[in-house]
């Protein structure tokens, strides 16, 4: 999947006159992460292209230009870029011809999801790797909202940064632990990019997508004639990854006769495609995610135990987001951010008693789910902040939290003009920096230095924080 590195997503154009297609197709590359723009024909694509288009997926039977005149002519004028012939069944052969004048691979419509993501990924890895241009590390979050992509300030999330900064340039496997909607990935993406493998490839594959007859093909890849229809070679995901990073997320979802074949790659770094005789070395770095209690599964005989020791080397927990409150107000600044130029919008902020609302919500589907609420609600939002019955009903009916109880001053009331979001960002961090503070005295007797050392903040910054906050020093 592509970095969020570089200050822009890498860009894709499909080119196809069949509209339903050109959604479907368009909204897999969009989910990947990537940035798709769509033309209905040929001139209309040629308008889209540029130097920075990293792929064009271009049907070849189109109006006013065909396929193949739009793929001469955009591999004349960018040599870089990776042509996929998006073909039907019957123009397969044309499809072929493409190949071998220089576009970069063919699809047939109807393909798995699965492939035609690989297909673009190793496209627009091919790209990068031409353009000679290293990937930078994740961002860009501002220092004030959290570090490698990742937004949050709260305790829970400074470990997982200070846990990246450690662990990042070393070889060791790291299995992340989280719920679904956590951002796994995003850790797992921090760690690649900030390794010294940030220039290879970061390939990654979801075991629970993946059924359980193709997964061995899927990881290993296969030799011609290992199985019905195994027309031709294919690389796994293992080879892919060779130089960089293999990210397998859910691999509580993998069965258990693959544990077996998973743990001997990690141990010795070889392994044979399905249907061949050679030993295939690789140099992969593993990182692993998960949503579930993989020591429970352990005990329960449904996962390998070494497998789990070999996997589990440096655990990353992430925190719920109904356990991060303060950090909601982070993502709600960047989101409302994001979504008004996304969408060419302008809603100013959000007024006190809305934020309330998203407070007392207990986000199932954690921060893809309030990324979902904030798009939706800026898009539909007619007013200059969104307010209380700009939000989804379900959210509507989950109650006051405690910001507007806590919050002094004109932002605790209604009357009047509603604070700035910054302003509401400044007192609500400030009174989840308070909470943090008492709570930690009150678990250390008032010990500042046993405090202090919970928070993963020096002595001193405490003793200032207990200062601005009227706190007593009982040391």
């Amino acid at each position: 999947m592509p970095s969020p590195s570089d200050p822009k997503r890498p860009r894709i154009v499909i080119a196809d006159d069949e509209p339903n297609l050109r959604k479907v197709l368009g909204s897999v590359l969009r989910r990947d992460g990537y940035e798709v723009l769509e033309a209905r024909d040929g001139e209309e694509a040629l308008g889209l292209l540029g130097p920075e288009v990293a792929c064009l997926i271009t049907d070849l039977r189109m109006p006013r230009l065909d396929g193949m005149t739009l793929f001469r002519r955009a591999i004349a004028e960018y040599p870089d870029i990776k042509v996929i012939i998006w073909t039907a069944y019957g123009r397969i052969t044309e499809s072929v011809e493409a190949v071998k004048m220089g576009a970069f691979d063919y699809i047939e419509k109807g393909a798995d999801q699965d492939y035609i993501l690989q297909t673009v990924r190793k496209a627009v890895r091919t790209f990068e790797l031409d353009q000679k241009s290293p990937r930078r590390s994740l961002g860009p979050v501002p220092d004030s909202m959290g570090r490698f992509g990742i937004i949050g300030k709260s305790p829970a999330v400074m470990q997982v940064f200070q846990l990246i900064e450690k662990v990042a340039d070393t070889p060791s496997t790291v299995l992340i632990h989280g719920e679904s909607g956590t951002g796994k990935e995003l850790v797992a993406r921090a760690l690649h990019e900030n390794s010294s493998r940030r220039d290879g490839p970061f390939i990654k594959i979801n075991c629970a997508a993946i059924p359980k007859t193709l997964m061995e093909s899927e990881l290993f890849g296969y030799d011609k004639g290992a199985f019905t229809g195994a027309v031709s070679q294919k690389p796994g995901r293992f080879e892919l990854a060779s130089g960089g990073t293999l990210f397998l997320d859910e691999i509580g979802e993998l069965p258990v006769d693959m544990q077996v074949k998973l743990l001997r790659v990690l141990q010795e770094s070889e392994f044979e495609r399905v249907g061949g005789i050679k030993t295939i070395k690789v140099d992969v770095r593993v990182i692993a995610a998960t949503n579930r209690d993989l020591q429970k599964e352990v005990a329960q005989g449904t996962f390998r135990e070494e497998l789990y020791y070999r996997l589990n080397v440096v655990p990353i927990n992430l925190p719920p987001l109904r356990e991060r409150q303060g950090d909601i107000v982070l993502l709600v600044t960047h989101f409302i951010a994001k979504f008004n130029e996304r969408l060419r919008k302008s809603v100013a902020g959000i007024e006190p008693a809305a934020l309330d609302m998203l407070l007392a919500y207990h986000w199932p589907g954690n921060i893809r789910e309030l990324e979902n609420v904030l798009e939706r609600t800026v898009l539909l939002c007619e007013a200059p902040v969104i307010r209380p019955q700009d939000l989804p009903p379900e959210l509507q009916l989950s109650g006051p939290a405690p910001l507007t109880q806590t919050m002094a001053g004109p932002a605790a009331r209604l009357t009047g003009p509603p604070p700035s979001l910054k302003e509401i960002v400044r007192q609500e961090t400030e009174r989840v920096e308070r909470d943090l503070i008492m709570r930690a005295l009150e678990q250390t007797s008032g010990n500042v230095t046993r405090a202090a050392r919970q928070l993963r903040i020096s002595r001193k910054s405490l003793q200032n924080k207990m200062k601005e906050f009227g706190l007593r020093d009982k040391e």
